[in-house]
């Protein structure tokens, strides 16, 4: 009851004082309209815009006070009814955000009008593609985020592996993108790069590239292995062809012209003085032939002595048909290495 009565107190008390500002012929300004003149809501910086706060009615002298939030941004003192203007320039991201306006005389202490949101338009930044580790085990969940600095709301940012997409994330919000990356071979250790693109202009923008290596094992020492591995089979497989078809035979038949020589020496009748020494034809000895020296010393039956006199003979053999056969086997062995590291590059690549 005691609120009731209170309350119909306050009502003919302000009836009382409309009555008598009526009277008097001044009005209580209405509710100001907050309008843009000149620009738009989104904005790139140095841009500038123009407001315009009006009140249908009130009895000047009008007072009109632009806010940015709850911050005073400029006073308009009017004699008329006529709308007070207010011109702004965005010169930073700070100069956006939400704007009102208060109109006020010696009546009524104040109106407000709504308010009128700038956001900024600006372009995209390079975005930073990143990940909490570098190292990934078999199975697990790796995190990849990526984030502009800069740019307008909102963002879509697309993750890539190679050239291929593997997942897109809308932001309206100043957050990075996160996405998540399982990493079950060495194939999943590939390139990843994102990517980050708004509506001002078109423009886009790519992150860095990223890359993961497993903890468990080297992906890339394996080739390299296998690779020496063949080379090392390779040269052994070719030692053992030349022995074979080269080294063997040329020896042989120099130690069979050896021992015939050796044979007509031994039953040579002729008598040589203690000085005299006799040398068989040497001819020029050739690359990758065989030389057999044979040397027989005999006694002097005379003086019962040794006797200096020194045989010798160079047997030299170039084997033709070996050489032949050890081309033809090398000829082989090249075509299957060639074979073996076509397929080793084609099982790399898979």
């Amino acid at each position: 009851m005691y609120f009731l009565t209170i309350l119909l107190f306050s009502y003919f008390h302000v009836s009382q004082q409309i009555q008598n500002a009526t009277a008097d012929g001044r009005e209580i300004p209405s509710n100001p309209i907050l309008t843009l003149v000149q620009g738009t809501l989104e904005v790139m910086l140095n841009q500038n815009v123009s407001l315009s706060c009006h009140s249908a009615s009130g009895s000047p002298p009008l007072k009109y006070t632009l806010f940015k939030a709850s911050q005073m941004v400029s006073i308009l003192n009017k004699t008329d009814l006529m709308p007070a203007l207010f011109n702004l320039t965005i010169n930073s991201a700070s100069d956006v955000g939400e704007y009102k306006c208060k109109v006020e005389n010696e009546i009524h202490g104040g109106k407000y009008s709504r308010s009128l949101n700038f956001t900024l338009k600006e372009p995209l930044s390079k975005p930073v593609l990143s990940s909490p580790i570098s190292q990934a085990k078999k199975g697990q969940n790796a995190t990849l985020s990526c984030l502009s600095e800069k740019g307008h709301l909102p963002i879509t940012y697309t993750f890539f592996k190679g050239k291929q997409s593997i997942s897109q994330v809308k932001m309206k919000k100043k957050e990075a993108a996160v996405t998540f990356v399982l990493i079950n071979s060495c194939s999943d250790l590939g390139t990843y790069k994102c990517r980050a693109e708004n509506n001002f202009r078109n423009t886009t923008k790519y992150s860095n590239s990223f890359n993961f290596t497993l903890a468990e094992e080297s992906c890339d020492s394996q080739p390299w292995i296998i690779f020496l591995g063949l080379i090392l089979l390779a040269f052994v497989i070719g030692f053992a062809l030349a022995i074979r078809f080269f080294i063997i035979p040329s020896c042989k038949a120099g130690k069979f012209r050896s021992a015939s020589s050796t044979g007509l020496t031994s039953t040579d009748k002729v008598e040589e003085s203690e000085n005299y020494v006799t040398y068989a034809e040497i001819k020029p000895i050739q690359k990758q032939e065989c030389a057999v020296f044979s040397v027989s010393r005999r006694e002097d039956e005379t003086e019962k002595r040794e006797s200096p006199t020194i045989y010798s003979q160079v047997v030299i053999r170039d084997d033709i048909q070996g050489k032949i056969s050890f081309l033809i086997n090398l000829r082989i062995f090249k075509e299957y290495f060639n074979l073996q590291m076509l397929r080793l590059t084609m099982s790399a690549e898979s």
